[in-house]
């Protein structure tokens, strides 16, 4: 049975979501394309630099991506009490960094002095904001739309860059958080389209390992080119890893970073037919401490995608089910 989308994305169950988005026939419309030999890789880095301008403008943090030739992962964390910590003023100033707002929030924002009755407005316009800040399909939206609207224009055509909205699954465990993080990260090393992770580029794995992004110099670009009307927030990095789980409030992936870029690098070397003589004899211990069998992990890791309702998303239906009864 289908289920809405509403339905699939829920906090109260788990924070983190699986994302992807195609692109349109699959075709190689951010690489190269080898019917028309165009190179269309610019656009790879148009996405990752978004992906990191959004995150720091919506209650929303990143994991893990991966911005392949034809389609993008995300894994997302998804903040939504973040935004009550903000105050109206910021709240604001995040939305019309990405669109201009009706004339109300213009006047607002030049400091015009309203009357009650438009203050009145103002507050209900503030508080829509508030939630779409911290919901995943505007974020998507924010993401895609713009890199469609470049490549048409690039093309000189219409219609579809994206073959569907954005898929999303839950990621209901810490095993399930994990497997999908490696899964995301190795995307290139599997597609052989880099050697290794701190080779992979337009990857969080990569951007954790050698950060080489320039947000500074792209949000002067992008506001220069009416692509972005302001930005006075700080950037904010990918979601960090805590090592391990503390009495403090903590906010971060309960594993170490070393630990996870080992687990990565093992992956990538077993999973590569090329790689076999090559083989660590051990997984580092963090399989032990989560309880999870190797050859499991590794069937897992590879396959992220095609066994995730087989083995993940069980739970995630039945709350889903249960919601809408």
């Amino acid at each position: 049975m289908t289920l809405p989308r509403k339905s699939l994305v829920c906090v109260d169950d788990t924070p983190f979501y699986h994302v992807t988005s195609r692109c349109v026939r699959r075709s190689f419309l951010c690489g190269i394309d080898h019917a028309s030999g165009k190179d269309y890789s610019h656009r790879r880095l148009f996405i990752e630099q978004r992906i990191h301008l959004l995150s720091s403008l919506f209650a929303i943090d990143i994991a893990a991506y991966a911005v392949m030739s034809n389609h993008l992962h995300l894994v997302v964390k998804l903040s939504p009490d973040e935004v009550n910590d903000w105050s109206d003023q910021e709240v604001i100033a995040r939305w019309t960094s990405l669109f201009k707002g009706p004339l109300l929030v213009q006047q607002y924002l030049k400091g015009v002095v309203l009357p009650a009755a438009e203050l009145a407005v103002l507050n209900d316009i503030i508080a829509l904001y508030r939630q779409r800040l911290a919901d995943l399909g505007w974020f998507m939206k924010c993401l895609n739309e713009p890199i469609a609207r470049m490549a048409n224009q690039e093309d000189g055509c219409t219609g579809h860059f994206w073959e569907a909205r954005y898929r999303s699954q839950a990621l209901l465990s810490e095993e399930a958080l994990l497997t999908c993080m490696a899964y995301v990260d190795l995307n290139p090393v599997r597609a052989k389209m880099a050697a290794s992770p701190e080779e992979s580029d337009h990857t969080s794995i990569k951007e954790r390992i050698c950060p080489s992004l320039n947000l500074a110099e792209t949000i002067t670009n992008l506001i220069q080119s009416h692509q972005l009307n302001h930005f006075t927030v700080t950037h904010k990095p990918l979601l960090p890893f805590e090592g391990t789980v503390t009495d403090k409030e903590q906010h971060g992936i309960f594993f170490r970073l070393k630990d996870y870029l080992e687990l990565v690098d093992h992956t990538g070397r077993l999973v590569r037919k090329d790689k076999r003589g090559a083989i660590a004899l051990h997984l580092p211990p963090i399989l032990k401490r989560l309880g999870i069998d190797q050859k499991t992990w590794l069937y897992n890791a590879a396959a992220f995608e095609q066994i995730y309702r087989k083995r993940f998303a069980k739970k995630q239906n039945r709350k889903a089910e249960k919601r809408i009864a």
